[in-house]
């Protein structure tokens, strides 16, 4: 289920879905030698991605928060 897409270009949950695929398949299976470098640096592209994404979702909600509070 490996996506060809640029991790930027993807969706929190499609990243997410496509990683915990790439886990499964090394915790699963026999690692195939040839396959597990392209597997772990896609892993690593995707984790980064989800981070920025938690990241971004997070500055935003304290930006929706901050404007609901009243002025001190």
């Amino acid at each position: 289920m490996t996506d060809t897409s640029p991790a930027s270009e993807m969706g929190y949950a499609a990243a997410l879905a496509e990683l915990e695929a790439i886990l499964d398949r090394l915790e699963r299976d026999e690692p195939d030698v040839d396959r597990v470098a392209g597997d772990v640096a896609r892993a690593a592209e995707l984790v980064a991605h989800c981070r920025d994404r938690i990241t971004a979702a997070r500055t935003q909600v304290q930006d929706v928060v901050a404007d609901l509070s009243p002025p001190t």
